[in-house]
């Protein structure tokens, strides 16, 4: 059978929990591709959807101030695509109701649910399937798990690590260590937790606290 070659592409990477084998679950993600600006939204919009130059912008940036506008009084915001509320988070552990205040209450970005509607277009845009992508090497070293936590013990010398230094001492791809490492700060008990310093990611110990 000829190979495929069209599909949405994606990656498979290792979730922290292993299955029966003692192997890493897998999870797909999309594969790392093109981004498109809202410069370029706006520009096809304006060629294939008879909008006028600018106005997709426009309209964004009306709905970002507008929706900024609602949801700082909590409210939520619904839309074709789906709907928007703010996330808030305490600065700490608290069991009873009276210890918090308001200074202990921030933002901690937004919730978002997708619509049926989007869902479902989204669904039908995806004619052709889905393709895999990712260089075998790097699948075969994310299975040895051994080698990962040791690259991972290595990487942390500082008390964190960053996505090059992961990728110094565990030989992957840029992309692959960054996903792997992402990978490790999601599910119930994430191994890691990420923090931006300037422009880099920072990823700590879950079990760390913030200075």
């Amino acid at each position: 059978m000829p190979r495929k070659k069209d599909g949405m592409k994606y990656q498979l990477l290792p979730r922290p929990t292993k299955g029966k084998d003692g192997k890493p679950l897998l999870y797909a993600r999309p594969a790392i591709g093109v981004k498109y600006s809202m410069r370029t939204i706006d520009e096809f919009c304006h060629l294939h959807r008879g909008m006028h130059a600018g106005e997709m912008t426009r309209a964004f940036r009306t709905f970002l101030e507008v929706a900024a506008f609602f949801m700082a009084e909590g409210a939520r915001i619904e839309t074709p695509i789906g709907s928007f509320a703010p996330k808030l988070k305490l600065d700490g552990d608290y069991t009873d109701p009276k210890q918090v205040k308001s200074k202990n209450v921030h933002f901690a970005g937004f919730d978002y649910q997708s619509s049926k509607e989007f869902r479902e277009v989204t669904t039908d845009n995806i004619q052709l399937g889905f393709l895999q992508v990712g260089e075998p090497a790097d699948t075969d070293k994310l299975r040895d798990t051994d080698a990962m936590d040791e690259a991972l013990r290595l990487s942390m010398h500082q008390g964190y690590t960053t996505v090059s230094v992961f990728q110094y001492y565990s030989g992957l791809k840029y992309h692959t260590a960054r996903n792997y490492l992402n990978s490790l700060c999601t599910g119930e008990k994430p191994r890691l937790r990420k923090r931006k310093e300037g422009s880099v990611m920072h990823y700590l110990p879950a079990s760390h606290k913030d200075e």
